[in-house]
């Protein structure tokens, strides 16, 4: 095969469309723009979600909701979780939960909730304990630092 004899797959490849180029292209005189009016003209057309007047919907609908911008995103973890992935006397922190799979992202920390038991001696690192999942950890024998 030689450079010269490279072609595109048939199909994939559509030829230019020249508007108002005479009646014979298909696509002469107005230019698809129809006669007259504000779409016809040069840097015409309306904005969009503009309603010719009309109150548009944009604005005929309540705001609703409030989005703190403040506000923190745990990578959230439950201590039957836990129990299941690690070995006794692991550290568990936010990298060997993204490693293992339990967590998909490093958000703004990490919180550990109490559903579930757990049977292992676990070092648990986290930004946030429930009262539940510390008390679990400490019964069994591990230990929460608070990261």
């Amino acid at each position: 095969m030689k450079l010269h004899e490279l072609s595109p797959a048939e199909g994939s490849v559509k030829s230019g469309y020249r508007k108002g180029r005479g009646a014979g292209s298909g696509n002469g005189k107005t230019a698809g723009k129809g006669h007259k009016g504000q779409n016809a003209r040069s840097g015409g057309g309306v904005r969009p979600g503009f309603e010719g007047g009309q109150i548009p919907l944009y604005r005929r609908l309540p705001k609703r909701g409030f989005k703190n911008r403040f506000a923190k995103e745990y990578a959230i973890v439950n201590i039957s979780k836990l129990d299941a992935k690690f070995n006794d006397g692991d550290v568990v922190d936010l990298a060997a939960l993204i490693e293992c799979g339990l967590v998909g992202k490093e958000l703004d920390g990490l919180k550990i909730l109490g559903n579930g038991e757990i049977t292992k001696k676990l070092t648990v690192k986290a930004k946030i304990f429930s009262a539940a999942a510390k008390e679990k950890i400490e019964a069994a024998g591990g230990k929460t630092e608070v990261v």
